[in-house]
């Protein structure tokens, strides 16, 4: 689940760029990047593991030069946290090609052979966003003309379209042509267009979330429609079209749940809205579910932040006070997305600290937007109860989350899953809580359809096991458990920290 943006201008872009990221930041804390286009159409390229305002001091934001550019913030699922892994990628031919991915490919295995084989790509790391990268390359080079037209580039999409599956959200720069964005079939991931107008010149924006347009002084125009490429030549001519067959919009329903900023609009649906519209229908779900357990709760409080507007709808559905019990510590990263199960215990108690007096002598009810692996969950309401609560109540705006998700999430092996194969009660009592209320799945699709009802059906593959793209089974799930695990991931850490410190010495 990573940011990605990218500008085309008649100004330097870096710094939007780098403002922009930083609005992206939350979907992505292993790894950041920037690569322009300077006027002697060579690329100008900064990355590296770490937070966006480590990685870019102002010796490198010097060096990015130039009035065209992309972004990217990491979220692993794939590979490992080299920086070899960070993006953006590029490839000298043809012309000169960089993108920026986020998503995930479902068929990147047989991709890797096909690419090899067919054209004599050779990819160099686990990522499949360098694979995609080679992929566009490869279809752009089947042109084999000098001068690219608009119509080259969708041709070479829509080609890139049948050969890959799954999630992705793209940008990509050509040298000496422009800049084109485009979005799966399906739009599982999302992508927001805008412009700039000044002086009689238009500049565009691509971006993952419409904050990061607003930070760097862009209109929000629409979203890429799925299925969808839109070029944009350096000199800023704007040319769209459907490059994709049987293309509909059914977007990653947990982007509304978590990933997303509230103040961002994703596919006309404000983010902040639909979790207001969350609160109110777990509230309503809980008054008629608990009634005999409603009036002994004294008080709700949010585990920051995702949570606390959907926290404060409950607390006024159940006429309830409504309370700030946690502290965050907001130079710590988003727990779920750390890359291993070490790394999420040790930042649980860095993260969060409580405001005993909220707790102490009180039932309290906590809200949280979803339960993932429970890891998080157990240690906050431990935290709870050594802060005196004397009984505690949890509420998940999110269902049962059951299955691996394919499509960009690190979620990939449902052992790891705390819902899988258990029941409420079970889940409660591992997380030692003395009662727990899930949302329904058709009340979280309708909160976020309340904003839209123009979507009629979203990706709910962690609630439901069933995938969008239709071409994931058992074995596939298999397979990336022991790719992705928490034990495989330890050992891809650890055997990159090695040749880290190796090739230091």
């Amino acid at each position: 689940m990573c940011g990605i943006v990218g500008i085309v201008s008649q100004t330097p872009v870096n710094e939007k760029i780098y403002a922009a990221l930083i609005l992206l930041q939350h979907r992505g804390q292993d790894a950041a990047g920037i690569v322009t286009v300077d006027d002697e159409n060579r690329f100008r390229l900064r990355k590296s593991n770490g937070l966006v305002s480590d990685v870019f001091q102002q010796v490198h934001m010097l060096r990015l030069q130039g009035h065209a550019g992309i972004g990217h913030v990491r979220y692993p699922t794939a590979g490992d946290s080299s920086v070899s892994e960070a993006q953006p990628f590029y490839v000298n031919s043809p012309y000169g090609l960089t993108l920026v991915h986020n998503g995930n490919l479902t068929n990147a295995s047989d991709l890797k052979e096909k690419l090899f084989h067919i054209a004599r790509r050779h990819v160099n790391t686990n990522s499949d966003s360098e694979l995609l990268l080679n992929i566009l390359a490869n279809h752009l080079d089947d042109t084999k003309k000098y001068q690219l037209e608009p119509q080259d580039i969708f041709n070479a999409i829509r080609a890139t379209n049948q050969d890959i599956r799954g999630a992705y959200a793209c940008i990509a720069m050509i040298i000496d042509h422009g800049m084109v964005a485009f979005r799966d079939p399906n739009g599982i991931r999302p992508l927001v267009l805008g412009k700039h107008e000044e002086n009689g010149v238009t500049e565009y924006m691509f971006a993952s979330e419409t904050v990061a347009l607003d930070v760097a002084g862009f209109e929000f125009v629409r979203d890429v429609k799925p299925g969808e490429a839109i070029y944009v030549t350096f000199d800023g001519k704007l040319y769209s079209e459907q490059c994709a067959e049987h293309a509909k919009l059914n977007p990653c329903i947990f982007e509304y749940v978590y990933f997303a900023r509230p103040d961002s609009i994703i596919d006309g649906v404000s983010v902040y809205a639909a979790r207001v519209h969350m609160g109110e229908r777990l509230g309503h779900k809980i008054a008629r579910e608990w009634k005999d357990e409603v009036d002994n709760i004294d008080v709700v409080i949010p585990i920051p932040e995702t949570s606390t507007d959907i926290a404060l709808q409950i607390a006024n559905v159940l006429n309830k006070p409504y309370r700030q019990g946690f502290v965050k510590n907001r130079y710590v990263g988003r727990t779920f997305i750390m890359p291993g199960q070490a790394q999420r215990i040790s930042s649980v108690r860095r993260k969060l600290n409580t405001i005993a007096s909220e707790f102490k002598g009180k039932n309290v009810l906590l809200v949280d937007d979803s339960i993932v692996r429970g890891t998080t969950s157990e240690q906050i309401v431990n935290m709870a109860r050594a802060a005196g609560a004397k009984k505690i109540y949890f509420a998940s705006a999110a269902p049962e989350i059951r299955y691996p998700n394919v499509y960009g999430i690190d979620m990939p092996s449902k052992h790891e899953l705390i819902a899988y194969g258990r029941s409420v009660e079970e889940v409660a009592k591992l997380i030692n809580v003395d009662k727990l209320v899930f949302q329904n799945l058709d009340d979280l699709v309708k909160s976020v359809q309340q904003e839209n009802p123009n979507i009629k059906a979203f990706d709910c593959s962690v609630f439901t096991g069933q995938y969008i793209t239709g071409d994931i089974n058992d074995e596939y799930l298999d397979n990336i458990d022991k790719q992705r695990n928490d034990k495989a991931k330890k050992k891809r850490e650890t055997n990159a920290a090695y040749l880290e410190i190796h090739n230091e010495n």
